[in-house]
């Protein structure tokens, strides 16, 4: 097999959810009605298959344990899995009331699992759009498990109106929900462990109520002060790119780039990076060979990856995720002209 690093786009794998939509505009367009709502694609998951390059037709988690450090990063050569789930979320109704262990807790508990902290970019939202992240000051274990009785908990929980282009972080431990109307782009560790406090009453397929994890929950919550919440990106110009730090923690980090001019790229050495499209189209070149690329795409590029072009045919906004090394960003940024204050906007260490 030719294992010459280049872009290889990843296909995503759709997942039904209750809380899901029928209509997955404005990343996917589709002139029917989904036969069950869709809540999340998954654009990362191990299960999801390259789509091209030398890897094509296998999936994710297995091609992983074969990639050699090059395609890998030389920072992430020992990592048994996959680093970085990145998917999309559609809600038409609110999701649980839940909360993720960090990764001790799910070490211990879940069978050497990895915990999961995320973020959540907002590609799309409609009106009053809002979530729920992390608990008001005073709430602590008890008060929370009263309010699950009263169906009071919503009003334990920090609110926060949200619109198109903001970021926020959701570390591990926090109690959060996310509402209804928006398309959001989710980044966290590979895992799927979720604690579910409270399902307004939901049923599932077989009309048995949706299970709940209450003392699981109540056990990994975080309670008093907390760092959850809408980071503040630092923007710059690089070259013909709007570049915007969104967030940066040890599990990983995320830029938005923003361009209507042809960007020259190449791999970072260290880490791979994961290009997520979500809006505009154009061509990714390198050498002769030339590909298209869309709206509701994820491209990996791979750590050694030479000189490559994205020449978009219209305005592209892309998210890029890699796992940083997390004690070189703040000289880094700084290298760039962005002060400590700036930095501690998105930089959560």
């Amino acid at each position: 097999m030719n294992l010459t690093p280049i872009p290889c786009r990843i296909a995503p794998k759709q997942m039904n959810r209750i809380w899901g939509r029928r209509w997955l505009d404005p990343l996917f367009a589709s002139e029917e009605e989904l036969a069950e709502p869709v809540g999340e694609v998954w654009l990362t998951g191990e299960d999801c298959r390259f789509a091209d390059g030398p890897y094509a037709g296998k999936a994710l988690g297995a091609a992983w344990k074969e990639m050699p450090a090059k395609w890998k990063g030389s920072n992430l050569e020992k990592e048994q899995t996959f680093p970085i789930l990145a998917k999309f979320l559609f809600t038409d109704l609110k999701l649980s009331v839940q909360v993720h262990p960090d990764d001790a807790y799910a070490a211990r508990h879940e069978g050497g699992a990895r915990g999961k902290t995320e973020m959540w970019y907002v590609v799309r939202s409609w009106q009053d759009a809002e979530v729920f992240v992390g608990v008001e000051p005073g709430v602590d274990s008890r008060v929370l498990r009263a309010s699950l009785s009263d169906g009071t908990i919503e009003t334990r929980l920090h609110r926060i109106p949200v619109n198109e282009g903001d970021t926020i972080y959701v570390p591990a431990g926090t109690v959060h929900t996310i509402g209804a109307g928006l398309v959001l782009c989710e980044i966290q560790e590979t895992s799927d462990l979720t604690y579910r406090l409270h399902d307004y009453g939901r049923t599932d397929a077989d009309g048995q109520p949706r299970e709940l994890h209450v003392d699981k929950a109540l056990a990994v919550a975080r309670f008093g002060q907390s760092m959850a919440g809408k980071t503040v990106p630092a923007t710059l110009s690089r070259g013909p790119v709007e570049l915007s730090y969104l967030l940066a923690c040890r599990h990983f980090a995320t830029e938005r780039w923003r361009f209507v001019e042809p960007v020259n790229l190449s791999g970072s050495k260290s880490h791979f990076d994961l290009l997520i499209f979500l809006e505009g189209a154009g061509d990714v070149v390198m050498g002769g060979n030339r590909r298209k690329f869309d709206h509701g795409e994820i491209w990996f590029v791979p750590a050694e990856c030479g000189k490559f072009r994205l020449e978009p045919a219209a305005d592209t906004t892309l998210l890029c995720s890699y796992v940083p090394e997390l004690g070189e960003v703040p000289e880094r940024m700084a290298k760039q002209g962005l002060r400590p204050r700036q930095v501690g906007g998105f930089l959560y260490e």
